[in-house]
């Protein structure tokens, strides 16, 4: 087993901060994140949209990237866009096209590993034209950044929300940067296990995101899934069978750590990073992985 590189997603390591509602952006300064990152082991770091923004109206990607690049950190997870498959003119795909320009300006300032894309709204969508859409944009970042674009698979996509589905659009779309993100915990809650992943070709496994939980749905689906994921190692998935699978299948990492919870969320940023790299590496010696 080589090198196992990890990275703190942007949820897991922001402090206190509001995931989909309110303030989103970080009260963490970046250069501490960074430099927190890199102590704890971490080789990347995760961004997502409203914080870019935020980090903006101060700074500049250039600034940033130098900041990123003085810690000793390689990668970088830009989130999150949705809507993209919207119907040009319409509101929606409005405000998508602004954040699709955001996050490949973001991308390509620092040659990130990806972008994340998906349907957190649960916008419905005939899979056809989602498929059309995808490969698009696919398309359309090639022209500005070397980044994969990876469709997240999750329990409110009302189009994408079987391992069937998934691959229909990856493999439909048929993008040399396209592909599929999976979160351990969305594969948790749709009774996805590790043995039908296999069925996944390598070429379109682009990256896997750790996140622990419990399989009984609490009354708020959404309120648990932002607020009550738990640390890997910590919940009822079988994260060491997750991550085998994923090296069965060919995939080398890197791998994201995707804990979004209230009480991950209150550490001191000392320790948020501490705990998630600590117990995200321990899944890696928990089993034959």
């Amino acid at each position: 087993m080589g090198e196992i590189e990890l990275l703190a997603l942007y949820w897991t390591v922001c402090g206190p901060a509001e995931a989909h509602v309110g303030r989103e952006w970080s009260l963490f300064d970046w250069r501490d994140r960074c430099a927190e990152a890199a102590r704890v082991g971490f080789k990347g770091i995760g961004l997502w949209h409203t914080d870019i923004s935020h980090q903006l109206e101060t700074s500049t990607l250039a600034e940033m990237k130098r900041i990123f690049d003085d810690a000793g950190l390689t990668h970088l997870q830009v989130e999150f866009l949705a809507d993209f498959f919207v119907e040009p003119r319409q509101p929606a795909r409005k405000e998508s096209d602004e954040r699709r320009k955001l996050l490949f300006d973001t991308a390509a300032a620092f040659d990130a590993h990806h972008i994340k894309v998906g349907n957190i709204p649960g916008t419905p969508c005939e899979l056809g034209q989602l498929t059309e859409s995808f490969a698009e944009l696919c398309q359309d970042a090639a022209r500005t950044t070397r980044a994969s674009v990876v469709y997240e698979l999750m329990p409110f996509d009302v189009n994408v929300n079987t391992l069937d589905a998934a691959l229909e659009l990856v493999q439909g779309a048929g993008q040399p940067n396209g592909g599929l993100a999976l979160d351990t915990w969305h594969m948790g809650k749709l009774g996805i296990t590790p043995g039908d992943l296999k069925r996944i070709p390598p070429q379109y496994l682009k990256w896997v995101e750790l996140s622990d939980g419990q399989y009984q749905n609490m009354p708020d689906l959404v309120d648990e899934t932002v607020n009550h994921r738990r640390r890997p190692g910590e919940g009822e998935f079988d994260i060491p069978g997750y991550v085998e699978a994923c090296q069965e299948i060919g995939y080398e990492g890197p791998w994201g750590v995707e804990v979004l919870s209230a009480e991950q969320r209150a550490l001191p940023i000392d320790e948020a990073f501490q705990r998630a790299y600590d117990t995200s590496l321990a899944q890696f010696r928990a089993g034959v992985a």
